[in-house]
């Protein structure tokens, strides 16, 4: 029998995949008249309460159809009740087109609302496919769906000045009857619809399924929900209108900055579920409730004048909430009702296993009538009080209602334990039945780690591990975005206004490479001195310096080339980051898995690149943050850009980020050293030689990536090289992750020669196609450049653990075996780190010696035969060290089968 703890990894991510892609779906037809509406408005000639009543019939019959469907899904499984759902909504939107007088947009807007539903049906489908401990995660995962709300705001708008408001009718529509048929097909019955089958047991009555909701507890989650999922869908819809007439934005802005609350009270849902799971839904539920008292008391507080009496005469003064100020707390009380609204419904399939659909169903209804209801009470406010801030006065008493409420609940089931049973109970006792204290919580330094004990790693450190990492790989691929971003943005200075001259030019797209390879020698040893956790949060955090910095400077012509020059350092911080991350990560991990952990690390890290010459290009073109993110630049051909995006973009993913690294990453006590500790390393010869190496292969890659997009632009001026340059480095990342397994089979010796010379002759390559003007083959040859330094990444830096494991046995015999392991995994991990800041002076080097050559020749071909001579170089020292006979890595290579080396792939 297959029940929800025995149901199958694959069974279980075909679930939560496809029920968070439908959920989205259908929340981006709810909310559909959001942008549609005007458009109808204008064409009826509605008036304000018709137009009301249009926009908020869905939101009203997808809260009521929530308690219906919720039972139906008990009752016939999520897969037919979802699948039938999708596609009687997608008829509906079809049937808006067709619609010729307003009740007939009132009839077709009730069938809308049907897609409000689709949560509580999604609730009890995923929640019988996993246990009590990983249903807060799951269900916030699929709760995460709300970001279909943005994705309309967004997309809509698109569509709508393309094809009219039919368009969007129509491409909604077929998007939702595919996805409700390929729901179908691809989703499997739930494991207790499917045990139910196979005993004959009856569904539950009606009857049975409703006798929960007698408890006052569900109608206290409900009130709960009222809060963080109605007060949500109110201000979604409120806020637009409250900003253009408190600050006087355009409707542009104000549905930008909307949308913005839309993503931060949506996206982190997902977060909100991970933290039940590990601190308990209630301990959430008072972080929510908390924080929202502070931020709706600072909404609330109105602007207002003093005049206060002094000695010299009145003295006055006035306090009000600037535009900046207000998007920024609002985003903070979106994230921590996000948190809310995945802890809400962490409680209900831990107290009501049985009831999921209908218990959760009355708290999805109430949830859902808030977003009714109090976008009229708002109105209403307003009316009587002529005050705007009384919506966030309304709110601030609903949070401290269910505050006081939850409080003293607890309370009482805390004066009902006694002696023993009151000592069991843990900090937060509604959660008694899934917190097990001491598995629950999350320390933050890790003082027993073993991840070479197959027991300890397979039950406490993979789980770990990987969330260690997997918020190590956006903090490290945003590090890289924000220090190649540079490269992006010289391009295009000179079409914006800038006077600079080439030289001038060069030099900023260098400037980021030499402070990052110099702050890389820092970072190398800051693991071990301050812990991954802290370091790793600290140096997120300062990306956002250059972040913030381009977006300022680049919006005025006249700002000075001294202040370039400093945030062209400053985005060193980027490139920093990487010694330090493949350093943290590395302790983490047992030797047969340490390879692949840094691989993905790594790679995906360095795809941060890739992303940035993607993403900037598109973001520069189109005023994303509206007024928030300042006036585009005009061109020197008459067009506009908004530069500064290119700075501002990275911001909300940097301060994410950020917050990830602090409440989810760990610091291991046996990981810590002092820096004369790691110091030894100085007096290694192979650490010297595999700078040199390493130079050859992630210098050459970054120093490419920073370089590319300005040498082609000279180059091929008349190609629009912008469309292009974002695949060498994505070339590059992916080539990396993917070949590691060669250097594994045959050897990193062997690999890196061969890359060598390959790379020979592709510079070679690059020098005859750049002498005939040949784009194509100068395009070519650079991508197998890009492909080689991927390659030659991964076999340097496997080699290095293979050659000290030769050399700390030969230079330290008296070491015990396991004080062997701890110094061969300290000095390889301190090599790591350094050879990764040497090379990184690849990145001011190769752009630096681009300028050189075409100020002194006229041409950067003189550059590139002195990369080629090096890469000769490194071939030489290659085969002479490690790969002739007799060479250090000889004998393991030529017998490696399961050789002790542990890959691990570079950057």
């Amino acid at each position: 029998m297959q029940t929800a703890a025995t149901a199958s990894r694959s069974d279980q991510n075909r679930a939560l995949s496809l029920s968070t892609i439908a959920f989205t779906a259908c929340f981006a037809v709810w909310t559909i008249f959001s942008i549609i509406g005007v458009a109808i408005k204008s064409e009826l000639g509605l008036n304000d309460t018709q137009f009301g009543l249009l926009v908020a019939t869905p939101i009203l019959t997808g809260s009521i159809t929530r308690l219906f469907l919720g039972v139906w899904t008990e009752k016939f499984g999520g897969r037919l009740v979802f699948s039938s759902q999708m596609i009687l909504t997608a008829v509906a939107t079809y049937l808006l087109t067709l619609a010729d007088s307003y009740t007939m947009y009132l009839i077709a807007a009730l069938g809308i609302g049907l897609a409000g539903g689709s949560f509580i049906i999604g609730v009890a489908y995923v929640s019988r496919w996993y246990d009590a401990g990983h249903q807060g995660t799951a269900l916030g995962i699929f709760g995460a769906g709300n970001v279909g709300a943005a994705v309309t705001k967004f997309v809509a708008p698109f569509v709508m000045v393309a094809y009219g408001w039919h368009g969007v009718a129509y491409v909604w529509a077929a998007g939702l009857a595919i996805i409700g048929v390929l729901f179908f097909l691809l989703a499997k019955d739930d494991p207790e619809l499917v045990e139910r089958r196979r005993t004959g047991a009856k569904a539950p009555t009606l009857a049975q399924q409703f006798a929960p909701l007698r408890n006052l507890q569900v109608w206290r989650f409900s009130l709960y929900y009222f809060f963080v999922f109605g007060a949500f869908v109110a201000l979604a819809l409120w806020m637009p209108h409250y900003l253009i007439d408190v600050y006087g934005v355009d409707v542009k802005t104000a549905g930008m900055a909307a949308a913005s609350f839309s993503l931060s009270a949506s996206l982190f849902r997902a977060y909100g579920g991970h933290l039940s799971d590990k601190f308990g839904a209630r301990q959430v539920m008072y972080w929510t409730f908390g924080f929202a008292l502070v931020l709706l008391l600072m909404l609330s507080y109105p602007p207002t004048d003093y005049v206060v009496q002094g000695k010299d005469g009145p003295i006055a003064f006035s306090t009000s909430m600037g535009f900046w100020p207000f998007i920024a707390v609002l985003f903070a009380l979106g994230f921590f009702m996000s948190l809310g609204k995945a802890a809400v419904f962490k409680h209900i399939p831990v107290y009501y296993p049985k009831h999921v659909g209908a218990v959760g169903g009355l708290v999805g209804m109430i949830g859902g009538l808030g977003g009714f209801i109090l976008p009229i009470i708002f109105g209403a406010a307003l009316d009587l009080t002529g005050v705007y801030t009384s919506c966030f006065v309304i709110l601030f008493g609903l949070v401290a209602i269910a505050l006081s409420w939850m409080h003293l609940s607890i309370q009482a089931m805390e004066s009902k334990a006694r002696g023993p049973e009151l000592d069991r109970l843990p900090a937060l006792p509604e959660m008694e039945e899934i917190h097990v204290p001491g598995k629950t919580d999350m320390p933050r330094v890790l003082e027993d780690w073993r991840p070479e004990d197959s027991v300890f790693w397979e039950q406490k450190g993979h789980r770990i591990a990987k969330r260690n990492l997997w918020i190590s790989i956006p903090c490290l691929l945003l590090a890289f975005a924000v220090w190649m971003v540079w490269s992006m943005v010289v391009a295009n200075l000179p079409s914006i206004g800038f006077d600079f001259t080439s030289s001038q030019l060069f030099w900023l797209a260098a400037l980021p490479g030499l402070s990052g390879a110099t702050l890389r020698i820092f970072y190398s040893f800051m693991v071990p001195i301050f812990g991954g956790r802290l370091w790793t949060t600290l140096s997120t955090a300062s990306l956002l310096l250059p972040a913030l910095g381009i977006g300022y400077a680049v919006q005025n012509p006249d700002t000075p080339y001294l202040i370039f020059l400093v945030l062209a350092l400053l985005c060193g911080f980027g490139g920093g980051n990487f010694a330090s991350s493949m350093a943290n990560i590395g302790y983490f991990f047992p030797k047969s898995e340490k390879g692949n952990a840094l691989a993905m690390n790594a790679g995906l890290g360095n795809l941060g690149v890739s992303v940035m010459q993607f993403l900037v290009p598109i973001v520069i073109t189109a005023g994303v943050f509206g007024t928030l993110g300042g006036q585009p630049q005009t061109l020197t051909d008459g067009g506009q850009l908004w530069m500064q995006n290119a700075g501002f973009v990275w911001v909300p993913f940097i301060l994410a980020a950020t917050v990830a690294a602090w409440v989810g990453m760990n610091d291991i006590a046996d990981a810590r050293a002092s820096f004369a500790d790691q110091a030894v390393i100085f007096g290694r010869k192979h650490n010297w030689l595999m700078c040199v190496l390493y130079t050859g292969t992630f210098g050459s890659f970054i120093g490419y990536s920073a370089g590319f997009p300005l040498l082609t632009r000279l180059a091929f001026p008349e190609v629009n090289a912008v469309n292009y340059v974002f695949l060498g480095p994505l070339v590059g990342a992916l080539s990396r992750a993917g070949t590691g397994w060669i250097s594994d089979r045959f050897g990193g010796g062997r690999v890196t020669f061969w890359t060598f010379a390959a790379m020979i002759a592709a510079t070679f390559g690059v020098i005859f196609f750049l002498g005939v003007g040949s784009f194509i083959g100068f395009f070519a040859c650079f991508m197998l450049l890009f492909f080689l330094t991927g390659v030659g990444n991964a076999s340097t830096f496997q080699m290095i653990p293979v050659i000290m494991g030769r050399e700390v046995p030969r230079l330290m015999p008296h070491l015990s075996v396991e004080e062997r392991k701890r110094q061969i995994a300290m000095e390889s991990g301190a090599i790591t780190a350094f050879t990764s800041a040497i090379a990184a002076y690849g990145a001011f080097f190769i752009p630096k010696a681009y300028g050189t050559s075409i100020a002194m020749t006229g041409s950067a071909v003189g550059a590139l035969w002195g990369f080629l001579i090096f890469y000769v170089i490194c071939v030489a020292i290659t085969w002479l060290v490690y790969t002739r006979p007799g060479g250090l890595l000889r004998d393991i290579e030529n017998g490696r089968n399961t050789a002790g080396a542990t890959a691990q792939p570079a950057e």
